[in-house]
């Protein structure tokens, strides 16, 4: 489920080729390749096999399988003809253990991600390519099979990202596979009409592991103290995660949780550091070669001086809770693209080894550091909020089924650096907006509801 480097990502087979006429179309980022149609397939003119290697890499990417794709892909086979493989094939032909043919055959795992019906991709030539495509010859009722979610729905529990789940084909959930004949699992044109269809629903309520999302503390008006422009109002409002269960007496937050929202005044003179870029296709990725061109620290003012920015504050970049959430928020970038909000991660320490794992193989956004760890502290009202591991990890029920959430992705992880130190995320209108919007990470692993995140984000 990592977001993974473009060329990681497109592999070594046939689509390596197209990789600069990809970046040259606006298609530079896996979160925007992931999001292709098949429209868009047809607009630039991808050939049967691009198209199935890269149907068959965006569900791997979302069951973090990516290392089987390029044998996947080298034997010759599209995906509806994978997917009916037995496992002792699987095993055999591509030596996938047992705990990754589960996942790689669990259709209900995914979960699609719809650009909300108000935005569009802020790329240009997938407008270009897209129009001429239409006027040249009307789309069938066929191929219009897109099944519609309501706006507002998000995944929050799983946290998966697709564009190839289908309502009839591929969604575990709507159709037993078991139903479907080999044959119309194998035929192309099928799967060229059906493949692409963005299906939900993506829920924010409790799962079967019992994970609840997280829930309002204390809504901070519903109006701006300024009148807003065409009478819309800024949602200010702190989200954590409900209390949690004592388990003899241990088990409660280790540090209290904040009832205000952080002054702008708090946030606008913290120095930070540019770690690393957005990660595009071509982009340079040599890590020493990032560190020699580093820019000079900066004010953090002049990240939302033009642009609403999502500012997320993030523990430890090993940890799999903590890649889990970077994961799924950097997969939904070309929804806060087209809302015109910049995503970007800050650390809490300059580890080079962890920043170089973590991107862009996690997250391919803006990486900063901020090393006097002022925002993590404006997050814990002026104290770091620092939690214990043995009564805020080992006894606390709720971080340990937030671990349990995270490793069932399948992400790696590692125990590197400072893991104590809990983050959040604030959300900050442009200019002198200041805070609309933060959540403060209660429990090891909360992760900000993304339905509530993208509502706020909606309104700036």
């Amino acid at each position: 489920m990592a977001s993974y480097a473009v060329h990681e990502f497109l592999g070594d087979g046939v689509l390596k080729e197209i990789t600069q006429k990809l970046a040259d179309d606006g298609w530079d980022d896996v979160p925007t390749l992931k999001m292709m149609q098949a429209e868009d397939m047809e607009a630039i003119d991808l050939t049967d096999p691009q198209r199935d290697a890269l149907e068959l890499r965006i569900y791997l990417h979302d069951r973090s399988l990516m290392e089987y794709a390029d044998k996947m892909e080298q034997a010759g086979k599209n995906l509806p003809e994978l997917l009916i493989t037995s496992p002792a094939e699987l095993t055999s032909l591509f030596g996938m253990r047992k705990a990754d043919v589960s996942r790689f055959t669990d259709r209900s795992l995914a979960c699609g991600i719809k650009m909300p019906p108000t935005h569009a991709l802020m790329k240009k030539a997938r407008t270009r390519a897209v129009v001429a495509s239409a006027t040249q010859k009307p789309v069938s009722a066929a191929a219009d099979h897109t099944t519609q979610v309501p706006e507002a729905d998000h995944d929050h529990n799983n946290n998966k990202t697709t564009a190839v789940v289908d309502a009839k084909v591929l969604d575990g959930c709507d159709a037993d596979a078991d139903q479907l004949s080999p044959a119309k699992l194998a035929d192309s044109d099928l799967l060229r009409n059906e493949m692409f269809a963005q299906t939900g629903p993506l829920t924010t309520g409790g799962d079967s592991q019992g994970f609840q999302p997280p829930s309002v503390l204390r809504p901070i008006g519903s109006k701006s103290t300024k009148a807003a422009p065409q009478g819309r109002t800024h949602s200010k409002a702190i989200y954590r995660a409900a209390p949690t269960p004592q388990l003899c007496g241990f088990g409660m937050s280790d540090h209290a949780v904040v009832e205000d929202v952080t002054q702008l005044s708090v946030l606008e003179n913290i120095i930070l550091q540019k770690l690393t870029p957005v990660h595009k296709a071509g982009r340079d990725t040599d890590m020493a070669q990032l560190i020699k061109k580093r820019p000079p620290p900066f004010k953090a003012s002049e990240l939302w001086a033009t642009k609403p920015t999502l500012v997320f504050c993030l523990r430890r970049p090993g940890c799999v809770m903590c890649r889990g959430e970077a994961h799924q928020l950097y997969a939904r970038k070309p929804i806060f693209d087209a809302m015109g909000v910049q995503l970007v991660v800050v650390l809490n320490e300059n580890i080079e080894s962890e920043v170089k794992a973590f991107w862009p193989h996690y997250w391919g956004g803006i990486v900063l550091v901020d090393e006097s760890r002022e925002f993590f502290k404006a997050l814990g009202g002026g104290k770091l909020p620092k939690g214990n591991l043995i009564t805020g990890f080992a006894f606390n029920p709720q971080a340990r089924q937030n671990w349990k959430r995270a490793k069932a992705t399948g992400i790696k992880y590692n125990t590197n650096g400072e893991g104590t130190i809990k983050g959040g995320l604030y959300v900050l209108g442009s200019g002198k907006t200041g805070v609309v919007y933060q959540f403060i990470e209660r429990n090891f692993g909360d992760w900000a509801p993304l339905d509530e995140v993208i509502k706020v984000c909606e309104n700036l």
